[in-house]
């Protein structure tokens, strides 16, 4: 099934789409676990916001970070290192994001008993 431009699911569309049956969603919609709107006429019916809140896949649930991380081989290359940080954050702020941190490395292949 196609679902890529339906706004609206009737109950069959929707219990496919969420791989249940249409008793489960009955069933759903009586405990409130997932409420169904109604037509004027009584009519279940779903919406696209609803599956991607029930998958939870809902912009307010995105709770992922920005972070830029940044590496050189030694602090002598501390000038390539602050370029790579103005090349990543000009990148991530033409894509609209904000960063939320910024990771500077310094050589942390090279010494495995290096102050941390």
């Amino acid at each position: 099934m196609n679902t890529s431009n339906i706004t609206n699911y009737k109950p069959k569309e929707f219990a496919e789409l969420l791989n249940v049956t249409v008793k489960t969603l009955q069933r759903w919609d009586r405990e409130k676990t997932l409420v169904a709107n109604r037509t004027p006429t009584n009519r279940r019916y779903y919406t696209y916001d609803q599956y991607l809140q029930f998958k939870g896949i809902g912009k307010d649930a995105d709770s992922r970070k920005i972070v830029i991380y940044t590496r050189v081989s030694t602090r002598n290359q501390t000038d390539d290192l602050e370029n790579q940080v103005d090349f990543f954050q000009q990148y991530v702020n033409a894509k609209g994001l904000i960063v939320d941190e910024i990771i500077r490395d310094y050589g942390s292949g090279l010494n495995y008993n290096r102050k941390i």
